[in-house]
């Protein structure tokens, strides 16, 4: 365990939480919304430090980033517990593990050096903090940020954004990109489905892109939940006029999980009215995710339309930015290359 690194002790040895937006104030011998917080005699500690519960060797395009060293390998980690309550989870199994089973923690203990270590001797370029929500391990995330960074590695959240202000601008110099899970665009979904609210997310994205953090959305388009024209429109036309015509938009494809199994997948078709919307509001960098075969995967200059990179699934075939320049017209392409 690791006490916890942003937080207010109250009366009655009660503490309040202040490292996401949910600031809970949590009774002694309680814990916070996320499960893996808690309170023992008006301390609070981090029950997943270093308990790191999953590993990996991804592609940087399985995150998804497509804007961040295209073809290179991350290292992927995480802890269990999440700060929001999606009965969409597509990884119920570590994320919810705490919540669905009476407060079970699961891990094996994984320092920062080691976790640095590791990524130097897997030949990776960067680290994701991804898998479920980063916030709910902060601690060893940013301790594992900072060794990172004077490795000269890059740093990644995967993340649903509701981070407190103080936390983001704690890990934001060590933090290189982010993809932000912007999960519909009105609050009742996030009320009803995420235990969340929108607001801090959209707070908590531009404030990213104002600390010049690479930020990089994705939306899982849910039938009949979040797919409503009017809202696509409206999230396409935020992202464009808010965050920046430059930034990337991944239009994901649900499929059926956890506790919402009573819907079919998303239609093709929507995602393609989706990846067309994004496009009339004036946006450079559209893709269609989890779906096989498709041309909207691949990357293109937003000046000539020439190829930039050809991608099928998460593999690179063709990578023609010269310098992260176009290599028709000599446009800088977004990201870092």
């Amino acid at each position: 365990m690791m006490e916890t690194l942003i937080y207010e002790k109250l009366d009655k040895k009660r503490v309040k939480c202040h490292i996401c937006h949910h600031f809970c104030v949590i009774k002694d011998g309680k814990r916070g919304i996320c499960s893996v917080r808690e309170n023992q005699d008006g301390r609070l500690y981090s029950l997943v430090y270093p308990k790191v519960i999953a590993t990996s060797i991804d592609p940087i395009e399985k995150k998804p980033l497509f804007h961040l060293k295209p073809g290179s390998s991350s290292y992927s980690i995480a802890t269990v517990g999440c700060n929001f309550k999606c009965s969409f989870c597509q990884n119920a199994d570590i994320a919810q593990m705490p919540s669905d089973y009476d407060g079970l923690i699961q891990g094996r203990d994984f320092s920062p050096e080691a976790i640095v270590k590791e990524t130097i001797k897997s030949g990776c370029d960067s680290i994701s903090y991804t898998y479920t929500e980063p916030t709910v391990f902060f601690e060893l995330a940013l301790e594992t940020a900072r060794l990172a960074k004077n490795q000269g590695l890059l740093n990644i959240f995967v993340t649903n954004g509701y981070m407190s202000t103080r936390a983001l601008e704690m890990i934001a110099p060590y933090l290189d990109a982010a993809n932000v899970d912007l999960k519909a665009f009105n609050d009742k979904f996030y009320q009803t489905y995420c235990k969340a609210r929108l607001e801090p997310v959209k707070n908590t994205i531009k404030k990213m892109k104002n600390l010049g953090i690479l930020v990089e959305i994705t939306t899982l388009l849910i039938p009949g939940l979040n797919d409503a024209e009017d809202d696509i429109q409206a999230m396409a036309d935020y992202i464009a006029n808010d965050l920046g015509c430059e930034t990337p938009w991944h239009i994901s494809r649900f499929h059926p999980c956890y506790n919402m199994m009573d819907r079919p997948a998303t239609p093709v078709l929507t995602l393609e009215k989706a990846y067309k919307a994004g496009k009339a509001a004036g946006l450079r960098y559209v893709y269609i995710g989890n779906v096989a075969g498709q041309s909207s995967e691949n990357t293109y200059c937003h000046s000539c339309n020439a190829l930039l990179v050809r991608r099928a699934g998460y593999q690179i075939k063709n990578f023609l930015l010269k310098q992260g320049k176009c290599p028709e017209c000599n446009t800088i392409a977004y990201g870092i290359y």
